[in-house]
This record gives structure tokens, sequence and C-alpha cells, in this order.
């Protein structure tokens, strides 16, 4: 046995160079990966003990016993029966068979073993003199592995997996295995100077397995080895190089890694895996979402496995998370990002591509390991060239704030009186300039503050904070605090944009205008509750409300028809699809003291309802601000109000007095009135759009008498 072993270090596919740097690292410096999943090197007995107790991210050490050809049985059993066997087996041994075969033209792995097993016992019977093999002795496991019709034959000295570290007593759902966790972590720029997060920890093998690596602690110190066993390793040797090992282990971390997630289940199993592992004082586990994730540390490593919906997780839901990302890790901004998911369009979803990308498997699924790589330690973070991997500002930005903040104070300046008017609720902003696109309102002592998407050249953590940048200018030019602004995106699509919830945070107050007042919901809909461009239109249809029966089709939260009440109309009807937005009409009559039975909140769609009253007189003033487009499980026919208006309106005709008014409006651009002939219309656009509307197109509007 002095001649040096052969030896392989299996691996899954895509860690092969990370097996033949731990290699190096051990020694073994003609370690090479030759083929897929595997690494070949030189050594002594001494070299099957290290390997088997230091690798992390390695499934097995193999002695190679040689290469023959297996283009029929004859060839294999000659060259099988030709090799060395008895060299390692002695006549007791037991020598199990396990083969594969890819490409081969023996492909029936059964016989494949049967021919290798029959040509070694003939093989040791011979060498041994021996009648009969009992193989009652330690355990020598073979493998025939044939590709392209020639066969490897090796020796199992590793026995159960190297990924079985020993500290793992239970199973969890969708665990990593342990040899791809190290992995993960040995590809990535941690060490143990820098702080580490996984925000999806489960069961912990991630920073388990990095914090092995941090105190130096051998994955193979707690367990045993099939080869142990075995005659040509001194077990004087196995205990020297175990207790060099042990030797060799570290202090505990200076600086705890933190690992969290939201299963409290799978925190349990993580917190007694780490502690099995003897590292359970080096981890701080933590029951923590996402989007809550935060870290002190200036500089970091984040190595993480997220879930990606092969066996976890509603897809909705997982969309919504890998686009959540890049605004979550924005807030670690000089540290660096490993992460593994199977998940498609993941670069599209997050808005950049990675730094550099590596396919591997987990438990047979294709996955890729992204990573984006952040500034080192050693670089000073305030110079210019430094930048962060997710979000960031450059001086357009800061350029841009000032403008806005220019324009913030002007328009205030302009509109300080208005409160004391009975105003109070007002647009201060209306993307007067073009790189800033954002329309800002105040409610009292708040902002709800509207993006209108245009092209640009950030990304989305980059833009975020942009968004950011712009509402803390816009708090502190108005002089209102930060937790009183609320932003929402408008999107170009078509739709009826107000109707939408986008979040459930349930912000509501109640604000006035002109005497009267109004429940607003500043955070859960892209738009408010209360239309502020329609100021002076509520105020006319008060000025002629009085004695009249006042009809208010898509009413929404009932703006129009506290105005009607106000201005003493006889009876009010509201009309609205949403139950949701006639709770709230019915709140703000509440809020202004209309609760007798004179106004009637009706659940219905706008056509539908016209057609099941009776015509004749049942109206004298009447509003109609429809959306420009909804549609609806309760309804046979989608709304347009280009197509659909026409027919509505010489409906509603039919169900009002003769010489009643009606105020059409519709926030359509493109719209183009087709009105019916027995209708006088008079536009009055320009008399119904506030002063603090400097888009003057932001609606259109029409007085039409019956």
């Amino acid at each position: 046995m002095s001649v040096p072993w052969n030896l392989i270090a299996v691996t899954a596919f895509g860690l092969e160079s990370v097996v033949a740097r731990e290699l190096h690292a051990l020694g073994y410096d003609d370690a090479k990966a030759y083929a897929t999943g595997r690494v070949g090197f030189c050594g002594s007995p001494e070299a099957v003990c290290r390997t088997n107790l230091w690798l992390r991210s390695a499934e097995r050490v193999l002695v190679r016993v040689g290469s023959v050809p297996a283009h029929d049985f004859d060839a294999l059993f000659e060259g099988v029966r030709a090799l060395e066997w008895e060299r390692w087996i002695g006549p007791k041994d037991s020598f199990p068979v396990s083969g594969r075969s890819v490409q081969s033209t023996l492909s029936s792995v059964p016989a494949v073993q049967r021919a290798t097993k029959k040509a070694i016992v003939e093989r040791l019977m011979s060498s041994h003199c021996a009648s009969e093999l009992p193989e009652s002795g330690p355990e020598y496991r073979v493998e025939v592995s044939i590709l392209n019709d020639e066969a490897t034959l090796t020796l199992d000295t590793t026995g159960v997996g190297l990924h079985k570290r020993g500290y793992r007593t239970s199973v969890g759902q969708a665990q990593l295995r342990e040899t791809l966790a190290a992995g993960l972590v040995l590809l990535s720029y941690w060490t143990p100077q820098r702080a580490f997060m996984d925000p999806f920890c489960g069961t912990g093998t991630i920073p388990i397995e990095a914090a092995l690596i941090g105190r130096n602690i051998a994955p193979g110190l707690r367990r045993g080895f099939a080869s142990e066993q075995w005659r040509q390793i001194p077990s004087e040797l196995w205990q020297q190089l175990r207790d060099e090992a042990a030797r060799a282990v570290r202090p505990k971390l200076e600086t705890r890694l933190i690992a969290t997630d939201i299963d409290e289940r799978a925190l349990a199993q993580a917190r007694m895996h780490a502690h099995h592992a003897g590292v359970g004082e080096d981890i701080h586990f933590q029951r923590r979402a996402f989007a809550d994730v935060r870290a002190k540390a200036e500089f970091g490593c984040l190595v993480t496995n997220p879930p990606y919906g092969k066996r976890l997780g509603d897809q909705e839901d997982l969309h919504a998370l890998y686009e959540s990302m890049p605004l979550v890790l924005r807030r670690l901004k000089n540290w660096s990002y490993f992460i593994l998911t199977s998940y498609p369009h993941f670069e599209d979803l997050i808005g950049q591509p990675a730094d550099r990308r590596r396919k591997l498997f987990n438990a047979g699924i294709e996955c890729t390991y992204y990573q984006f790589h952040g500034p080192r330690p050693d670089q000073d973070a305030a110079a210019a060239d430094i930048k962060p991997v997710f979000g960031g500002l450059d001086a357009r930005a800061g350029r841009q704030a000032e403008m806005f903040a220019t324009v913030l104070a002007k328009h205030a300046r302009h509109l300080r009186r208005w409160p004391k008017r009975g105003v109070s609720c007002y647009r201060v902003y209306d993307r007067d300039i073009p790189e800033v696109p954002l329309v800002v309102d105040v409610y009292e002592n708040h902002l709800h503050i509207a993006e209108h998407e245009r092209p640009h050249d950030r990304t989305r953590a980059q833009h975020a904070d942009w968004q950011d940048l712009m509402i803390s200018t816009a708090c502190k030019t108005l002089g209102i605090e930060r937790s009183r602004a609320f932003l929402k995106v408008r999107s170009r699509q078509r739709g009826s944009r107000q109707y939408e919830r986008v979040a459930d945070r349930g912000v509501r107050l109640v604000v006035g205008e002109q005497g009267l007042r109004f429940e607003v919901n500043l955070s859960d809909y892209i738009d408010t509750g209360l239309f502020l461009d329609h100021r002076l239109t509520r105020a006319m249809v008060r000025d002629r409300a009085e004695g009249r029966r006042f009809l208010n089709l898509f009413g929404y939260t009932g703006a129009f028809t506290v105005y009607a009440a106000a201005g003493g109309a006889r009876s009010t009807t509201t009309v609205d699809l949403s139950s949701t937005y006639l709770d709230w009409a019915e709140r703000n009559l509440v809020l202004n003291g209309f609760t007798d039975d004179r106004h009637e909140l009706v659940q219905a769609d706008a056509m539908e309802f016209l057609v099941s009253i009776k015509s004749g007189e049942q109206f004298d003033l009447a509003v109609v601000d429809p959306p420009t487009y909804s549609n609806s499980k309760r309804t046979t026919q989608d709304w347009d109000v280009q197509s659909r208006h026409t027919e509505l309106l010489a409906l509603l005709q039919t169900r009002m007095a003769r010489g009643s008014l009606i105020y059409f409006s519709t926030n359509l651009r493109s719209f183009r009135p087709h009105f019916p002939e027995t209708l006088q219309a008079r536009e009055i656009t320009n008399q119904t759009v506030p002063e603090d509307f400097r888009n003057k197109r932001i609606h259109r509007c029409w007085v039409l008498r019956c």
C-alpha cells in the first residue's frame, strides 16, 4: 500500500470547482475535476481520513481501483477480473456491488452488477485460494460506473453520504442538503469577520454550515465512516486526525449569524440542529417576515434559499415575494447577496441582472445560484464610485429633489390661506417637473402622493430609493411628518383604478371641505374616496339641490350625495355596484347628520337600476360621474363610457322631470360626446376645474337639461 491511492471526491453537479478548492486547501494540489460531479486526486490512507473528515461540499470519497472496457459483458467481466481486488478485499470481507450506466451499450444495471460481482468473486477466490467468501468482515462497497462503454470501478470509503453530518435529527419540509448548503456559503464572499444573514433559514442548514465553517469545525467530526474498519487504514491514524480536527476548532464567533423565518416550527428544529452541531451560540434564530429584514452591520453577506414553488407556497404570493426582494434588500446598502432559486424569470422580477450565475441542483430541481457582489469592507463606502447592489441615488436625483422642493414651496405659499376659506384638502403639485411625475395632495396634516409611471433608467430598488427621497422632500418642505405621507403608483392601464385596493392598512381620517365632513382612506386605494377635482362641481350641485329629488349614479363614496343633502334636497338616491363604497357613503351621510330615510342607498348596476324603476318623473337633479371602464361578475355587460354613455343618458332622461338637470363628467381624455339630441348640453369644464389643478384636463364636465 506504499503506492499513492487514486482517489475521487464525488460532488453534486456545479460544485466541482468548490470541492477542488477544498482539496487544494487540504494540501492536495493535484486535485482536478475530470468529469461531471467527480474530482480526482492522489493520496495516502491519511488522505482518505482527512478528506472524509474535512470536505464540506463533497458527497463521498472513493478509491479508484481501475477502468476497463465495457462494450459487451465479456469485456466487462474479463476487465474486472484482471484488477487487483485482493489488494483491497480480504477473504472474509463484504463487498456489495452497486452500479449505473449512462449512454452505454450495457444498459441493464442489474446485469452489470451481477457480472461485476461474479468477476470479483472469481478473482478473490483464486487470489486467496479460498473455496468460499463468507462476506462477514468489514464492508468494501464496490461501484461500477459505465459511461460511453467504459467502466470505472471504485470502492466507497465514506459509507453514509457526507451530507449526513449527524446534527440533523429531525426532518423538515423541503430541507436543503448540508453539502449543497456548505457549497453555497463557500461560493459566497462571506468570512467570519463579516455579518451573515439567511432570511429564509427554514430548519437552519445554511447558517449552521456557515457557523461550522466560521468555527473551523470539521463536518465529519461527529460521525463514522465505512473505511474506519478497513485494515489498510490504521485506527490510530483516524484517532490522530480526529484529535487534530478537535484542536483546530476556533472559539465562538464574535458576530452571531442572523437566521430568520416565518415558520416557528422550522425555527425550533433549526435551534435544535444548531445545538447538536455545537454552534447554537453562534446563530441568532428569530421569527421574522422577509418584509421586515433589517441589519445593523454596514457590510455583510446574505446567503439564502427562498421558496420557489415546486413543493411550497402559493404562486401568486411567491411572485409578490420575489418582486419585493430588491425593495427589501436595498436596506442592506453595502451587502452582497447569494440566492439559490429555480423560480422563473428571477432577474426580470427583481429588475436587474446578477453579477454571476451558477447552475446547481437541489433535490433534483434545476436551480440557479444568483450572485450579487456588493462593495468590499476595505472600500470606502462613501466613495462616489461605490454603489450598493440594490438601490442607491445619483447626483441627478439630488437635483430633482431640489427642483421639486422649490416648486412645492412656491405652490404652498400661494395656497396657504385656503384652509381658512374652508378648503383643507387641495392639490399642491401636479407633475410640474417632467422628471418628477408626481401628484401631491394635501389632506389637512397628511399627504397623498400619486406617481404616474413614466420611463426611466433606474432599477426597481433605485426607483424605490428615489421615491423615498421625493416623499421625504415633500414632507420636509410642507412641514408634515413622514409617517403621514402615503404614496401610490398609477399605472397606465385600462380600467377603473379608483376602485382598486392596493393595501389593507386602514389609515382613515375625517377631513373638512366647504363646511362638510368626509372620511378618506389614504392607504388602501388608488384614490382616497374624495375626488378633489370635483370640489366646484359638488358646490354647484349643492346650490341647485334645494327641494329636488337627487340621483347619484356611480355614486362611489357619496360625496355628491352629501352636498345635495346639505343643499336641501327633498330626497337622495345613491347607486353603486360596490357594497364597500355604499357603506362608505352611508358613513359620510352620518358624519354630516343626514340619517333619515330620505337618503336611499342602492347596490346595483347603474343601467340595470334605471331599467328596474318606472319611467316618468322620478328625479329632478342627477350626477353621472362614471368610470372610464369597469367589469364585474355581477353584470352581464362591461361598462365603457365612450360606447355606452348615450344609451345610459337616454334611459336616464326618461326618469327625469322636464326641465331637470344632469351633471355628466368623465376623465377620459379622448372622450367624444354623443349625447341624445333631446338633451340640451353645455360644457362647463372650465368652471368646474379648481384653481389648484394646473392640469385643466383632469376631467370634462357638461350640464344637460331635460
